[in-house]
């Protein structure tokens, strides 16, 4: 029962971190990258389906991601959605491809970016907590129930401390790269 417990809270870990990898994806530094744009929906015929869905995404340059929609009809579809998102870019149309540069983040929009991810890595490290709770509660249910004894419980709370401050401390180390991402001019 305890290596269950283990593995399924350093499964829910793992997958916190990822969600804030994902998160901090989605906060844009002054360089282009592709995933900037994953969450972006298109009208496609009527439904919306994601951008990478309907055209392919690359990068131009450092400072650009060139959107070639694979229909050429879905061109100024593709355009108005870019240009419609909260991102605050402003994609043209340069023949068969929409060319998206990121314009240089102001020193203010920076300050702002950075408290923006401090707040989604609390929010991971809170989630992270949380799970070590449910795993300590769960270990103190078997005691009560006489599925363990307290020293296997000792040793397991042990265990799931370690998780917990290994996740924390690379939710820190995630948090710290990106700060440095967003500081870099």
């Amino acid at each position: 029962m305890i290596p269950e417990l283990k593995k399924t809270t350093e499964q829910k870990m793992q997958k916190t971190l990822e969600s804030l990898k994902t998160d901090f994806g989605k906060v844009r530094t002054g360089r282009a990258h592709t995933g900037i744009l994953d969450h972006i929906q298109v009208d496609y015929y009527g439904s919306m389906v994601p951008l990478a869905q309907v055209a392919n995404v690359t990068l131009i340059d450092a400072r650009a991601i060139g959107v070639q929609p694979w229909e050429k009809k879905m061109l100024p579809v593709v355009e108005k959605a870019i240009r419609d998102s909260d991102l605050g870019l402003n994609p043209s149309a340069m023949g068969e491809i929409v060319r998206v540069p990121m314009p240089p983040l102001t020193e203010e929009r920076r300050k702002e970016l950075i408290k923006v991810v401090r707040g989604e890595a609390e929010n991971a490290r809170v989630a992270v907590r949380n799970l070590r709770r449910d795993a300590n509660n769960a270990l103190k249910d078997a005691v009560k129930n006489k599925e363990i004894s307290e020293d296997d419980e000792r040793r397991a709370q042990e265990d799931v401390q370690k998780l917990t401050d290994r996740y924390i401390a690379e939710v820190d180390k995630q948090l710290a790269q990106k700060e440095q991402d967003l500081m870099a001019v």
